[in-house]
């Protein structure tokens, strides 16, 4: 038999991971699922959670210790790209009539869950931490955060991004995982150990490069995007990817994590490039599965002891992650003038977690936050918290994504055994104009 070599066990191994991601995305669609839902699912299920468990032999003939290097060299660079994009949707997000309001909501959506998860992690952390400000802090952030480009693709999906919920949402995950990548910078820098000193260079560093790149960095590509053609290297998608890189090295060295600089890049780059656009499509599909499965590789939830301890802190941090995200928004949005309905709706929306939370707690882990038992139950939280978001938004009177499409495509139901067809609907007439709506009123509302 022919022993493969490390270049051939590299090709496998990306078939398997590109493969199986498909197949479990494709999976998490048909039951209504975001896509991303399954490929977290296929990432978990390759590494010691499942495949690693039931044959490790298996396991290592797909996946051995070799090619994990290379794997992680593409799962970086999709997760940079990845944030990248975050930051391309965080800059288009457009206030629309909804400024107050929803800086209310954003508000209450990231300090709700904050304080929610502080007061959580206080007695789970104790002073077994190495770091135990910080790793509290880190919680309450992990805690706060929206999976904000699964919450614009769920948006699309059900036809409501242009709704009150809809637009409110967006801007209020928006402005809050702003501030949740803020607070993660300072729950590192704590972790970092430096002294006050050296956390107090680390801020001014932040800041001034968060204030140069959201001032004259974006409005000089900006200005360079508006003089420059269709075909010039900023519309192209080899200079984002240059800029990311340099940018999150400039940030590493300056004592920030790299994610904050490809986040501040993804700010400041012109939006709507047809080369930006095409790469953040390609790091969804192509990339961001192996990002899956190095977390995946790092995560074994078959080492969960389900004694009272653990389901103690699981049935807390669910509690408090699901609790507050939906009622401290829900309750802003109906003081604000939402219907009950609405605000339900606005709070299950902000309750999808998703990618990004695994982003952020994989971060709190390499730096030593949090130990593998609280990696294994916040990443078991954040699927959890996006696994419920159709339910609870079929519960409101929405339907989840793909329902629409498969009912479409059935037609109209069979009429109940026993009883005649409806009758042909009689022709329409002419309606009558409608009066003018106040400007106030003139973002559609939600219908079941």
């Amino acid at each position: 038999m022919t022993v493969l070599d490390v270049v051939a066990h590299f090709f496998l191994g990306v078939v398997v991971v590109l493969s199986c991601a498909h197949l479990a995305g494709s999976l998490a669609q048909r039951l209504g699922q975001p896509r991303v839902v399954g490929e977290i699912c296929a990432g978990l299920a390759l590494g010691p959670s499942l495949l690693g468990n039931l044959s490790p032999e298996l396991a290592d003939l797909l996946l051995p210790r070799d090619i994990l290097p290379m794997i992680d060299g593409l799962s970086q660079l999709g997760l940079v790209l990845f944030v990248f994009g975050v930051g391309q949707e965080l800059a288009s997000t457009r206030l629309r009539g909804t400024a107050r309001q929803g800086l209310l909501i954003s508000q209450a959506s990231m300090a709700v869950p904050f304080v929610a998860g502080v007061l959580v992690a206080v007695p789970l952390i104790g002073g077994t931490a190495e770091h135990p400000v910080a790793s509290v802090l880190f919680i309450g952030c992990a805690l706060s955060i929206t999976a904000f480009p699964v919450l614009a693709r769920l948006l699309s999906d059900l036809g409501i991004g242009r709704t009150r919920p809809g637009q409110l949402s967006l801007l209020a995950a928006a402005v809050g995982d702003g501030a949740s990548w803020l607070l993660l910078a300072v729950a590192l820098a704590v972790a970092g150990g430096s002294g006050p000193g050296g956390l107090l260079v680390s801020a001014v560093g932040a800041v001034v490069v968060t204030i140069a790149f959201l001032g004259p960095v974006r409005l000089a590509l900006a200005r360079w995007a508006d003089r420059a053609g269709p075909a010039s290297p900023i519309s192209g998608g080899l200079l984002p990817v240059v800029a990311v890189a340099a940018t999150a090295t400039l940030t590493a060295v300056i004592g920030i994590h790299q994610l904050i600089g490809a986040l501040l890049v993804g700010i400041a780059w012109p939006a709507h490039r047809q080369g930006a656009a095409a790469l953040m499509e390609t790091s969804k599909s192509v990339l961001l599965p192996f990002f899956f499965l190095s977390f995946g590789l790092g995560v074994d939830l078959g080492s969960l002891q389900l004694d009272g301890a653990t389901m103690g802190a699981l049935a807390a941090l669910l509690t408090a992650a699901v609790g507050a995200k939906i009622a401290g928004p829900g309750l802003c949005g109906r003081l604000t003038g939402l219907s009950w309905r609405d605000s339900f709706i606005l709070g299950s929306l902000l309750n999808t977690r998703g990618l990004t939370e695994l982003v952020v707690i994989q971060v709190g882990y390499q730096a030593g936050l949090i130990d593998q038992r609280l990696l294994a139950i916040l990443t078991v939280v954040a699927l959890a918290t996006t696994v419920m978001t159709a339910p609870l938004l079929r519960l409101a009177g929405l339907r989840p994504p793909g329902t629409r499409t498969r009912r479409a495509a059935a037609g109209p139901a069979p009429p109940p055994a026993g009883t005649s067809a409806p009758a042909p609907p009689a022709p329409a007439e002419t309606p009558l104009p409608a009066p003018p709506v106040p400007a106030e009123m003139s973002v559609p509302a939600l219908h079941n």
